[in-house]
């Protein structure tokens, strides 16, 4: 893949921009023609898409499927079906009886050309919860995935362009520069990746005055209160936090648990741990359940947060090393008896480790799950409803998942997003997920054709007197100082 230079980009971004416009004017029907053909290239072609992303990152194929295909058309289908309401005219009452004078309301134009780049931990999905919302507002999309796994995307791109779409989505490619000039580029950017490279894009974002979008990392609490399900809530921590190997802005990456129920737990946990096949498999054949780490790089993170624990008191209650032969593989491991002075419970670590902390009562939970530079999302489990809800008005993350995690990334209609080191903005999140993508003119339209307005030029004091008492009238709380009587 080529690494290409800023004026490369440039171009891509040029040739882009010329084409918005018709596709603006093809209308909702017309856009989501084209998005119903891209959605079916893609059912078409989802096994050589699923080939693509597995040889590029030795995921295992069952993790492939849902994360990748089903997420991607889901969210297509969602902004297809929905786009044409949220971004309808959006007429308003005038706020006070002095301006019934006025009709109002608030029209949605598209930024002529978005931006979005994204990492390499699902290559077709996580740029397809962005791009179909950008599309069917009439926007242009230019797209960057991470340099480590292109492929990919570029073949779905490459499928939007054979099925003979408007030539309004692209991908380039590259490293540093080509991100950097896509950042220059566009008039809005989506950003998802690292908290450094973030606030990157942030600094930049705000010197071009342009709207920007940022989800960053997370390091994601799961609380195990002790009435709850201790069989669902381990299943569901081992799922949270070693699904993808681990590499889920939203997976599991610290558990608090109850003392009463905590021996149970950890007991569950690593059983359902022990029994996992890690490895990649043949496309197709669903023989393992955790694949590699993408990188060498974040390798040594995993590697790192794991030794600095076990060199700090905590013990490896399972796994704990990289796996002998070829690949990036990781044990899936689950780590004791540690705390918040360890880089596994500070730090994103962004791989297959479950740290299990036990506590003494749902408020410490709470307060050590908050104690973070990070509030992305988090999980409570309980059989108590109603505590299950006080508990998560006070965590403060940008989600809570109610006895189950990572769920509320696929919940369209509600706002996903984070919270201090976990990005601003939003995906998702009904008529505001689409609206981001677009720029507001509020149009004041006279109701009645007067000769003059009776503040214009020349004052008179009569006139003003009139407004004066009349505004007085309307807005004093009391009937004397309505009639100015004090």
């Amino acid at each position: 893949m080529p690494d290409m230079s800023s004026a490369e980009v440039f171009e891509v971004a040029r040739r882009l921009r010329a084409a918005q416009p018709h596709w603006q004017a093809l209308g909702f029907e017309g856009r989501r023609t084209w998005l119903h053909r891209f959605r079916d290239w893609i059912l078409d072609h989802e096994d050589e898409i699923l080939r693509r992303v597995q040889a590029e990152t030795g995921k295992s194929w069952g993790d492939l499927p849902i994360g990748e295909i089903v997420a991607s058309v889901d969210v297509l289908n969602y902004w297809a079906r929905h786009a044409e309401k949220f971004l309808a005219q959006e007429k308003t009452r005038p706020h006070s009886p002095l301006m019934m004078t006025k009709r109002l309301w608030v029209e949605f134009h598209p930024h002529q050309l978005v931006g979005s780049i994204t990492p390499w931990n699902a290559q077709l999905a996580m740029q397809m919860l962005d791009i179909p919302a950008a599309l069917m507002a009439g926007c242009a999309v230019l797209t960057k995935a991470s340099e480590v796994t292109p492929l990919g995307w570029a073949y779905a791109v490459e499928g939007w362009k054979s099925i003979g779409a408007p030539d309004v989505l692209d991908a380039v490619t590259g490293r540093g520069e080509a991100g950097a000039a896509v950042v220059d580029a566009v008039d809005m950017i989506q950003f998802t990746g690292s908290v450094r490279t973030g606030r990157a894009i942030g600094m930049r974002a705000a010197e071009r005055m342009i709207p920007c979008c940022l989800e960053l990392g997370g390091k994601d609490a799961m609380i195990v209160l002790a009435d709850a399900d201790i069989d669902r809530a381990a299943k569901a921590a081992v799922w949270g936090g070693f699904y993808n190997a681990g590499q889920i802005c939203v997976s599991v990456e610290r558990i608090y648990v109850e003392s009463p129920v905590y021996d149970e737990f950890v007991a569950k946990v690593v059983e359902h741990t022990r029994r996992l096949r890690v490895g990649t498999d043949a496309p197709g054949e669903v023989s393992r359940d955790i694949g590699a780490v993408a990188t060498e790089d974040q390798l040594k993170i995993i590697e790192e947060h794991v030794n600095e624990a076990v060199t700090k008191g905590a013990t490896v209650a399972v796994g704990g090393r990289q796996l002998p032969g070829d690949g990036l593989f990781f044990e899936p491991t689950v780590l004791l008896d540690v705390d918040e002075s360890m880089l596994c419970m500070r730090e994103e670590t962004f791989g297959p480790t479950l740290p299990i902390v036990r506590v003494a009562d749902a408020q410490e939970a709470v307060r050590r799950t908050n104690d973070s530079q990070f509030g992305l999302a988090a999980s409570i489990f309980t059989k108590d409803r109603e505590r299950g809800r006080a508990l998560a008005a006070q965590i403060d993350s940008g989600s809570v998942n109610i006895n189950n995690v990572m769920t509320n990334v696929f919940q369209l209609p509600v706002p996903f997003g984070g919270r201090r080191g976990s990005g601003i903005g939003f995906r998702h999140g009904g008529a505001e997920g689409i609206r981001k993508y677009c720029w507001r003119k509020s149009v004041i339209e006279e109701r009645f054709d007067l000769p003059a307005e009776i503040y214009w030029y020349p004052t008179k004091a009569r006139n003003l007197q009139l407004m004066t008492r009349a505004a007085r009238f309307m807005s004093a709380g009391d009937w004397k100082r309505r009639l100015k009587l004090r």
